[in-house]
């Protein structure tokens, strides 16, 4: 049987480049991988979106901030970009934050058209580029105000491929939609000769991969499973996040899914 893009590389010790679009979804969805492979080569974990914008903010921002137990933005992303630092420095991974806004926090390009700060503190859904969960960050619709931001990243990527000289580059596979994975996702997609995606956990608990998409780019399912108990332990590291992700305390045991080309 031929061997995928990861089991070939798993026979050498290159480098690898995981892009991450939250301070914790590297960990959460690679970390089995990650940290098993950690001691024998070079891994960069490049996390896209690790700031806040400053208040006042949108209804679902202080829902977000208000399952984490943190009632200010800049405090809690501070402390979770701590949290990410220690967590993937333990395991033996460089970790690096490349500073774009949370999309929770993206603002419109030029809030002033609204009406400056009275509509900013009366209604700060309209100087959001996002302003809800449901039914904007979470239906993959990525906004046209995004672009300079994915120009900006777009750059920092291929930086980040030319420096790391990485033979592989983890991005997610974008299951549940959620707009800075997709923007994550086709971010990585620009760089195929390398690509391998990870199925986004625990979004994939309840929601299923693209099967369509992954068939029209000829990518299949590959799996890892080795390390599995300690990583849910990793997972409880990211303090400020864990109990709202997994609120009855278990966090599932199962293995990593990965998309690989199938021909």
């Amino acid at each position: 049987m031929k061997q995928s893009r990861v089991e070939r590389s798993l026979a050498g010790d290159s480098p690898w480049l995981f892009l991450s679009p939250h301070l914790d979804d590297a960990v959460l969805s690679c970390g089995a991988l990650i940290e098993a492979q950690a001691q024998d080569r070079q891994i960069i974990v490049a996390t896209l979106f690790t700031e806040a914008s400053p208040a006042p903010h949108t209804r679902a921002a202080r829902s977000f901030m208000s399952q984490c137990t943190v009632r200010d933005a800049g405090e809690l992303f501070r402390a979770r970009q701590s949290e990410d630092r220690a967590v993937l420095e333990a395991m033996g991974v460089q970790p690096l934050h490349l500073g774009e806004v949370d999309a929770l926090f993206r603002r419109r390009m030029k809030p002033a058209k609204l009406g400056s700060s009275a509509w900013d503190r009366l209604l700060p859904e309209l100087t959001h580029r996002y302003s809800t969960y449901r039914f904007d960050i979470a239906l993959g619709r990525v906004a046209r105000g995004d672009q300079k931001v994915i120009r900006r990243l777009r750059d920092d990527i291929a930086g980040l491929m030319a420096r790391t000289k990485a033979e592989l580059l983890f991005c997610p596979a974008g299951v549940g939609k959620h707009v800075d994975h997709l923007i994550t996702r086709d971010l990585g997609k620009e760089h195929e000769e390398s690509l391998v995606m990870y199925s986004d956990f625990p979004y994939d608990l309840v929601s299923q991969a693209d099967e369509k998409h992954l068939e029209r780019i000829g990518y299949v399912p590959w799996t890892w499973d080795v390390g599995l108990t300690a990583k849910a332990e990793r997972i409880r590291q990211y303090a400020t996040q864990a109990d709202a992700l997994f609120p009855s305390g278990e966090i599932p045991v199962r293995p990593e899914t990965y998309y690989v080309p199938g021909r």
